[in-house]
């Protein structure tokens, strides 16, 4: 028998997907399947509950949430032999959406019960694991002010980066060291990617993958607001990385060192951060994780 634990943030998304015992029994007959719900009631739980689970002796953990739901219960699941099943009921699933499960709980819940499996990568930033992206400077402040809006909302998406666009002020003086050979000063971004999906759809990193080995690295300069304008038009229509001055790079290592300040805002799989260490590492861990897909 298949010993599956569902781990459920009830409020991701907009809070209104039920999954629930009678909705899983459906799927998972009693005869064949040894089934366990636990539900979330705080940020950073899950990581609780899927440390519990793996004690007990799951086979299957499926995260069923965001990409910050995916991402507690993942890092319990590194190099272990646990699997990570996924099934994408929060606002920007980026995860999800770059292994191709939907967002409609009964396919995904097909998905689980196929067991198709797969090893991907895994990307670390001084011991915080990630599984989609990581970035510094604008992208973490907006997710910085994107958290202190009510709803996790395309609309409350936009109205952050606005927010942060009209009002950022620039904190800290950082040095960006590339395998210790490229430098760059006081970038307005930097952005590691793992997967070719931000969420919402979007996609910072176009040819990222999940089992290349290597980060997708953008970087883009000091720009006055007018540029950074045109920068967000172009992210439209997926012409971003030809604008003259914006880095690209693929890497299996990056360094980030900040000279100046108390500390460095940075986000993780869409959810902030604080890191108080002068040097940041960043680093991609190959095939670290068994992921039904």
């Amino acid at each position: 028998m298949k010993n599956i634990h569902f781990i459920v943030n009830p409020i991701a998304g907009k809070g209104n997907k039920n999954i629930d015992q009678k909705l899983l029994d459906g799927y998972f007959p009693k005869a064949l399947y040894i089934l366990v719900i636990k539900y979330t009631k705080y940020k950073g739980e899950a990581v609780v509950l899927t440390q519990e689970s793996v004690s007990q002796g799951a086979d299957i953990i499926v995260a069923c949430g965001g990409d910050g739901t995916i991402n507690e219960v993942a890092s319990v699941l590194v190099n272990s032999q646990c699997i990570l099943g996924i099934i994408p009921i929060g606002s920007g699933n980026g995860l999800a959406s770059h292994l191709n499960i939907p967002k409609n709980i009964e396919k995904a819940l097909m998905i689980i019960k196929h067991q198709v499996t797969n090893k991907i990568d895994v990307g670390i930033c001084n011991g915080n694991y990630f599984f989609s992206n990581t970035g510094f400077g604008f992208d973490a402040k907006v997710i910085r002010n994107y958290e202190g809006f009510n709803g996790r909302t395309l609309k409350s998406y936009l109205k952050a980066c606005a927010v942060t666009f009209f009002n950022d002020k620039k904190d800290d003086s950082l040095v960006v060291t590339i395998n210790g050979t490229k430098m760059y000063k006081d970038p307005f971004l930097i952005f590691a990617s793992n997967s070719n999906e931000l969420g919402y759809n979007f996609s910072l990193t176009p040819k990222a993958s999940l089992k290349d080995g290597l980060l997708d690295v953008l970087i883009i300069p000091k720009m006055q607001k007018l540029q950074l304008v045109w920068f967000g038009i172009m992210l439209i229509f997926k012409r971003h990385l030809s604008i003259k001055g914006v880095v690209s790079y693929q890497t299996n290592k990056l360094d980030i060192i900040r000279n100046k300040g108390k500390y460095l805002e940075s986000q993780m799989d869409g959810e902030y951060k604080i890191l108080e260490e002068i040097k940041v590492s960043i680093e991609l861990l190959k095939d670290s994780i068994i992921v039904i897909n």
